[in-house]
């Protein structure tokens, strides 16, 4: 039993490693918003210009250049629709860019209790052989307890970076998604100011 609950550790950790430096390398804020659609927009005025930047965008794929081009392809819809489409697309968006988040908080859930699975799966081999041998020797029964704490160790040194990594990818989601939201909706109001919607 114990051993098969090291091996749920060691697998849930690995999980857990993978996830996180996936979503670090996914997450950078050079792919989600690429400085040059950024600057791009911030210099977009005309309709002319919107060309131009869809053009970029088609380049430099992005989440925010998806939903740039999404708007521009729309500029002939009236505005409330255009940004009625715009808000749906930019939810699914963002629920890719939150893809994975859940195993980290699976893994913050369960892996402490895995690891006191272990504990207690150990503190009864521990205490079942203690009852047949007797306590003939403090330093074997002193080895078994730190033997089998070292699951809860374990178990916590995995729900710790994990839960640290989760809230970090999650602030940094939330984050990326106003910056989006923000430069999506300036794009939207430039593209039809002195327009009716």
């Amino acid at each position: 039993m114990e051993n098969a609950v090291y091996v749920l550790l060691g697998l849930t950790s690995v999980v857990g490693g993978g996830v996180i430096f996936w979503r670090a390398w996914m997450l950078r804020w050079n792919s989600v918003v690429p400085p040059q659609i950024a600057a791009a927009l911030a210099e977009c005025r005309t309709r002319e210009d919107a060309k131009a930047v869809r053009s970029l965008c088609e380049k430099n794929p992005s989440p925010l250049g998806r939903l740039i081009q999404l708007a521009a392809d729309r500029l002939d819809w009236p505005k409330d629709d255009n940004m009625d489409s715009l808000e749906t697309a930019a939810r699914h968006e963002v629920v890719h860019l939150e893809r994975g988040l859940v195993v980290l908080e699976v893994i913050v859930g369960i892996a402490p209790l895995l690891g006191l699975v272990g504990t207690i799966a150990g503190m009864m081999t521990v205490f079942g052989d203690l009852g047949q041998t007797g306590l003939n020797d403090a330093t074997k029964l002193a080895e078994g307890i730190a033997l089998i704490l070292r699951a809860t160790l374990a178990g916590l040194l995995i729900a710790i970076p994990s839960l640290i990594f989760w809230s970090y990818f999650t602030k940094k989601v939330e984050v990326l998604a106003v910056e989006m939201e923000t430069l999506c909706d300036e794009f939207i109001r430039r593209q039809y100011r002195g327009k009716k919607s």
